[in-house]
């Protein structure tokens, strides 16, 4: 009787516990966590259809697994349920996000990059993966309002840039 009853309790345990995670996390780390599942069954079924490389499979199952340990970090150490919207990238793809890319000895967690980029971290996952996270506009505009602030504004006297066209003065045109 008492086999018969661990039994029928083991199921019912492990599905609380399974649902206990779930329940850990609220609805928008919840659909995030669900999106990074749906884009590895997305890899997976490319993969069994032999659509991609191993190589390529590989470097995907490991950035879509260094996301997820990067969002938990995130939300395990703020508490809140918000995840910002990241990128992955290894060393050889920083020209997918930069520009000019900064070279990855010098990166400083929570530095921002071009008005446009936090840098949060590496997760090794496979591969070393950079994770930054994209700045919202308002974020960027606050980032570049502050910078005109530390520069100060320019001398009275001093003449209007002649890249921007509400200060640049008007050319005299002979009209006839």
């Amino acid at each position: 009787m008492a086999f018969l009853l661990m039994l029928l309790w083991a199921p019912a345990a492990a599905s609380q516990s399974s649902s206990g995670s779930a329940e850990e996390f609220g609805p928008v780390v919840r659909a995030y966590l669900g999106y990074l599942r749906n884009e590895q069954e997305v890899v997976d079924d490319r993969a069994n259809r032999r659509e991609v490389t191993r190589a390529y499979y590989r470097r995907n199952s490991s950035r879509i697994r260094a996301l997820r340990q990067m969002a938990l970090r995130i939300v395990r150490s703020s508490g809140n349920d918000y995840i910002p919207e990241l990128e992955a990238v290894t060393v050889d793809e920083m020209r997918n996000i930069f520009e000019r890319p900064p070279a990855v000895r010098t990166l400083q967690v929570n530095h921002v990059l071009n008005n446009t980029f936090r840098f949060l971290g590496v997760e090794r996952a496979g591969d070393a993966f950079y994770i930054f996270e994209r700045l919202t506009p308002y974020e960027q505009a606050d980032l570049i309002e502050k910078a005109k602030g530390d520069v100060g504004s320019p001398a009275p006297d001093s003449a209007p840039r002649a890249n921007n066209p509400a200060t640049r003065p008007r050319r005299a045109i002979s009209r006839r």
